[in-house]
């Protein structure tokens, strides 16, 4: 077994450990993951413009691994870490062929830190090799093109594909949702179920393509995925059911949320938040209260986004805040008085209410106070009460700790100021303070 060194040689680092043993007999090179070999190929400084005949090769009695994670310092300096193509290229001059293994530690290195010159270098070079690849590495090449921004180069390499499995498929369908070509992604989605039951889906597919679904307001795709969750027995599924209500939810049609609610055998946090959510927001609060307190006899949990979502039904009631106190109350027994969603609830609730005192206290015993959303809710309170000597004071605290101010914010300010008998000098202060900004 042989170890190749170069002159002023300096180790070569990589993303990933490799450790490699050169095969006398055929001059293929190989990886050893795992076993200690009795001797190890230790790459060296990388040949730009190599040959074999000024590779020196020498014999070690102990075995050398490959230094991964940091480049050496060599005279105070440090080292640029190796590509894939340098890599590539070394292997080229010495003529050995590159075993599957090797491609699949480099298209994950490419996909890992999105080298898009990199990746496709290394595509090609897989192209120009003798390997007939799997469909495991297919696939990882698709992701790895994905990942480095080549969607064309990955539909071309997808429409190739003779075989394609569930990952092929949501390799692209997730790429073209992420770049915001949604009805591609659609249409991909309908194409692979004439490949694929939607049996065998797993349940993030789908509750993806409903996101989609909200996205591009198409009901009849979302209700159709509905409709085939319901023939296949898969509406048991808590994780769907809550994604089915959501969609329902957000495109207004209540009575299907309601009905998908009412069929459900076992009902979690999750599926409950949902239809108080929905409740809240067309604007049937007296519901979503008798929900909250329906969770509490239940025996259900109620976590952080429940009590946030609640909170803004008891600010629409006009009860002068006593049925957000008594939620308040129940996110004191419960612990979760201080989590910055709750606070955040708490603040806007208070101000709302007129009682500007208890959300001055809750802001204060914020933790966080760099939570933006806090401030806001704080300022909007202030707004939302004509206090506006007081709105235009924390507009300048907000700029002390640095808390950049929404415009719509500030057209809040500047309009509550309007009304008010001192309009002109607070005008001249709120535009000054964000002026200064």
């Amino acid at each position: 077994m042989e170890v190749i060194s170069l002159p002023n040689s300096k180790t070569v680092t990589f993303a990933n450990q490799f450790m490699f043993k050169l095969n006398r007999k055929n001059g293929n090179v190989c990886p050893t993951p795992s076993l200690p070999p009795t001797s190890v190929l230790r790459i060296l400084r990388p040949l730009l413009r190599a040959t074999k005949s000024a590779v020196k090769l020498q014999f070690l009695s102990q075995p050398l691994e490959i230094t991964s994670d940091a480049a050496i310092p060599t005279s105070g300096k440090h080292m640029k870490t190796a590509t894939a193509s340098d890599v590539l290229h070394l292997l080229d001059s010495l003529s050995l062929r590159v075993p599957s293994d090797i491609y699949t530690s480099l298209i994950k290195e490419c996909t890992a830190i999105r080298d898009s010159a990199g990746a496709l270098q290394l595509h090609a070079h897989i192209k120009r090799s003798r390997l007939k690849p799997t469909l495991n590495l297919i696939n990882r090449l698709l992701l790895m093109h994905v990942s480095c921004g080549h969607l064309e180069t990955a539909r071309q390499l997808f429409d190739q594909m003779t075989l394609k499995d569930f990952n092929s498929w949501a390799n692209m369908i997730v790429a073209y949702i992420d770049t915001g070509e949604y009805e591609e992604g659609i249409a991909l989605f309908v194409q692979m179920q004439n490949y694929i039951s939607m049996l065998k889906f797993p349940a993030w597919i789908v509750v993806c393509i409903l996101k989609v679904c909200v996205l591009t307001r198409n009901v009849a795709l979302g209700k159709q995925v509905h409709g085939q969750l319901l023939k296949l027995g898969a509406t048991d599924n808590l994780f769907l059911s809550g994604s089915i209500i959501n969609f329902y939810g957000r495109l207004k049609c209540l009575d299907d949320a309601r009905s998908v609610f009412d069929q459900l055998s076992c009902r979690n946090t999750v599926i409950w938040t949902e239809k108080i959510v929905n409740s809240c927001r067309e604007g049937q609060f007296v519901e979503a209260i008798h929900d909250f307190n329906e969770m509490s006899r239940e025996g259900i949990k109620r976590d952080s986004f429940t009590f946030s979502s609640v909170l803004k039904a008891c600010s629409q009631l006009h009860d002068d805040g006593k049925c957000g106190c008594q939620v308040h109350a129940s996110a004191i027994k419960l612990g979760l008085e201080f989590d910055a969603f709750v606070q955040c609830g708490l603040i806007d609730m208070y101000g709302k209410c007129g009682l500007l005192p208890d959300a001055e206290r809750e802001f204060e015993a914020v933790c966080d106070k760099k939570n933006s959303a806090c401030w806001n809710a704080m300022l909007m309170g202030y707004v939302h009460n004509g206090v506006c000597v007081e709105a235009i004071k924390f507009l300048y605290k907000m700029k002390e700790v640095g808390i950049k101010v929404q415009e719509s914010l500030v057209d809040e300010v500047r309009i509550a100021c309007s009304s008010s008998t001192l309009t002109r000098e607070l005008g001249k202060q709120t535009d000054r303070c964000t002026a200064e900004e």
